[in-house]
């Protein structure tokens, strides 16, 4: 297993040349008071590339992420998101590349509170001044770009209704819109589809991979549900125990593989019920 991942870690190196790297973690760890989540990982992720994250429980995928957009400075080793090292990133400059960098998580994180509408003008935030965020909360200051994300999802008729009227699915669907308001460099996506049925799981992450193609927006989701991997991701990475475990081409992942990455959890993913005919 060592030496498929000193040579995919070879195949990345030298895929650096052919397209620009949007984020390099160089022996990244990531510890927690006396618990270590990360341990030495070293990856790439080049400029418009769809990458999908799985592992077990507790691999340190969500940490990760986290790492990847300043959300968490590294322990030990160095993270480069967009050109910048994120240990070194303060005020304005941090600012400036989270607006870079979209996020979607679990929840879809939607305010209760407010209309669809402005949920989804929240993608301007990083963008827009403090009065016109305000205003804006009043009267929708870009009406036009909202009514566009949405008809994008197949949401244009909710433009005025409450998250509360929405199913799961609609809601994340929302969450959708507002990533390509706020136009990022690159979608990180958590989980996603973990509160979501198969189908509209299926759904979300077709969405999401057509999006980040049309927009030429880089594409990280953290998958805890392999039959999700199938037609929308280039590669994979996997952790397991806070190591980088394996990556390559999902059409490469087997039986063999996901036994030893899941380990006890494996039986009760019913890992042996997925396909594994995942082509880009």
């Amino acid at each position: 297993m060592e030496a498929v991942i000193e040579t995919a870690a070879s195949c990345v190196g030298s895929a650096q040349s052919a397209a620009q790297t949007v984020f390099v973690a160089e022996n990244v760890g990531k510890s927690f008071g006396p618990t270590q989540v990360l341990k030495n990982i070293s990856l790439s992720i080049r400029e418009g590339e769809r990458v999908a994250v799985i592992g077990p429980s507790g691999a340190g995928k969500t940490t990760l992420f986290r790492l990847l957009c300043a959300v968490l400075k590294p322990s030990e080793g160095r993270i480069t998101a967009l050109g910048h090292d994120t240990g070194h990133l303060r005020g304005n400059a941090l600012r400036g590349l989270r607006r870079e960098i979209g996020i979607l998580y679990q929840n879809d994180n939607l305010i209760p509170h407010l209309r669809v509408v402005h949920n989804v003008l929240m993608g301007h935030l990083g963008h827009w001044s403090l009065p016109r965020a305000i205003l804006s909360l009043l009267w929708p200051q870009d009406l036009a770009g909202a009514r566009k994300a949405l008809g994008e999802v197949e949401l244009s008729e909710k433009l005025w209704s409450m998250p509360g009227e929405l199913s799961g699915g609609q809601q994340q669907r929302v969450a959708i819109a507002r990533l390509m308001v706020q136009q990022p460099r690159v979608m990180l996506a958590d989980e996603p589809v973990s509160q979501l049925d198969i189908r509209l799981g299926r759904e979300i992450i077709a969405l999401l991979s057509d999006i980040a193609s049309r927009m030429g927006t880089t594409l990280l989701v953290n998958l805890h549900t392999l039959e999700l991997l199938e037609g929308h991701f280039e590669r994979v990475i996997a952790l397991r125990e806070g190591r980088l475990f394996w990556q390559g081409a999902p059409s490469e992942i087997n039986r063999e593989l996901l036994l030893e990455l899941y380990g006890a959890e494996y039986r009760a993913m019913h890992l042996d019920d997925v396909v594994l005919s995942a082509k880009v």
